[in-house]
């Protein structure tokens, strides 16, 4: 057929071009391939048929999937919304079921969290241990401080081995009522008087270091004396009453006896002795000087006290700024023996009779 006889559009195009109008997109297509290297160049009429066959094709296919997909999304829509929605922490927003989540991730979440709350675990434990500890500070420092007894200075009121409790408010506080005793300050704050008779504990005036516990006899601007073994204040004899002379008798074979003794002021107490003739049952007068203290031991013959000068190793006379407290109660007992790496010791030795007495 000539070319006269071929059809022509209304623009002056032939029939074979206007067929080539439908698939612009396949034409691309076809150019691109041409490009590729390694391959022969297609005829131009062979892949737009195809390729338009096939787009329809895949254009039904993809109409389908979404139509599917739509379907899929409703149902689930309908399911979500029949199911009672739950909220996050915050009460913001919806979060996945946690049976959806993937176990994998499910087993990462629970392991970050764990590592995080072992951290804040071992965290909350550091700062009760520094809280107790300050705690504990405090309370011995303003009101509380055990000490145990080490000797026999002290009988028949206090054992070897007893555990009591002083309390730190009783004459105010000074330096050596810190640990270390540092030196902060001078004197005593909210300084209390003492009274003749306590049993007190105190800082030994030649080192400032040592823990002592005597009782109190001579206030200041007092006379202590003892005259053939009875203790005498201001000139007056002190009152005792023997109340027992024991069978036993001490490690030098001295009798041991037991003395209700009334100090001035009507404070009343037992003593221990072992009679007349001993090294301090006769000693000159100590006058006690403003801002000082006498103190005596309730064993007479077996303790070092202010009848001894510090140049003879004893206490001498003590300053109120060395009074830590008052002794107040017996907490606990043990004879002596008792070792804390003997556990055994523990119960054999312990003093239940002992426990929670109150001191004169």
């Amino acid at each position: 057929m000539s070319d006269e006889n071929k059809p022509h559009d209304d623009h002056g195009h032939d029939a074979g071009h206007g067929r080539d109008d439908h698939a612009p997109a396949h034409d691309e297509t076809a150019a691109h391939s041409v490009e590729t290297p390694g391959h022969e160049e297609a005829a131009p009429d062979a892949h737009p048929v195809v390729d338009a066959h096939a787009a329809d094709h895949a254009g039904h296919g993809h109409e389908a999937h979404v139509e599917a997909a739509h379907g899929d999304h409703a149902e689930a829509t309908a399911a979500a919304s029949s199911k009672q929605p739950v909220w996050s922490d915050s009460g913001d927003a919806p979060f996945e079921d946690v049976e959806a989540t993937p176990v994998y991730a499910r087993g990462g979440k629970k392991g970050r969290k764990k590592g995080k709350s072992g951290g804040n675990e071992m965290f909350e434990i550091v700062k009760t241990i520094v809280f107790a500890l300050l705690i504990a500070f405090v309370l011995r420092v303003l009101l509380f401080q055990p000490f145990t007894i080490p000797s026999a200075s002290m009988e028949p009121n206090l054992y070897e081995g007893d555990y009591i409790v002083v309390s730190k408010w009783s004459y105010g506080y000074s330096k050596h009522a810190i640990p270390l005793s540092p030196p902060l300050f001078e004197g005593r704050i909210f300084a209390q008087e003492p009274e003749r008779g306590d049993i007190v504990v105190f800082k030994l005036p030649r080192d400032n270091k040592t823990d002592y516990i005597k009782r109190l006899i001579g206030l200041p601007g007092d006379r202590v004396q003892m005259i053939n073994n009875v203790l005498h204040i201001n000139g007056e004899p002190v009152r005792d009453v023997v109340i027992s002379e024991a069978d036993a008798t001490n490690m030098y074979g001295m009798p041991v006896i037991k003395a209700r003794e009334t100090l001035p002021g009507g404070r009343t107490f037992t003593i221990q002795d072992y009679g007349p003739g001993n090294q301090a049952d006769d000693t000159p007068v100590f006058e006690v000087p403003e801002g000082h203290y006498f103190m005596m031991g309730d064993n007479r013959d077996n303790s070092v006290d202010s009848r001894y000068g510090v140049t003879e190793n004893g206490v001498g006379l003590v300053p109120a700024e060395n009074l830590i407290g008052k002794a107040e109660i017996i907490l606990f007992s043990w004879k002596p023996g008792a070792s804390l790496w003997n556990p055994i010791s523990w119960f054999s030795k312990v003093q239940p009779s002992r426990f929670f007495t109150d001191l004169d």
